[in-house]
């Protein structure tokens, strides 16, 4: 355990943080299971209600730094490509 004043608000900050970023996390990859289930519905209908909400989602965590912004990017155009895939 820390001693110093300023390492034990640290220690209490950085676990206060992990709790926040392992809510974001769950909340990214319970939407990108969403989106897999609706594209793989067939239904193109829900796939492109589900697309938006996604791709918000992504772009909140990438902007709080959970996830990198590149792999947020990633993310969107796969979905994106899906989406297409289901309009057609």
């Amino acid at each position: 355990m820390a001693n110093i004043k300023s390492a034990q608000k640290n220690i209490r900050k950085s676990a206060a943080n992990a709790k926040r970023n392992r809510a974001v996390k769950s909340r990214v990859k319970s939407v990108a299971k969403a989106a897999k289930a609706a594209v793989a519905s067939g239904k193109a209908e829900a796939v492109k209600a589900v697309a938006p909400v996604c791709a918000s989602v992504f772009d909140k965590a990438a902007k709080s730094g959970v996830i990198h912004p590149n792999k947020a990017a990633r993310m969107k155009s796969r979905l994106a490509k899906a989406v297409n895939a289901a309009a057609k």
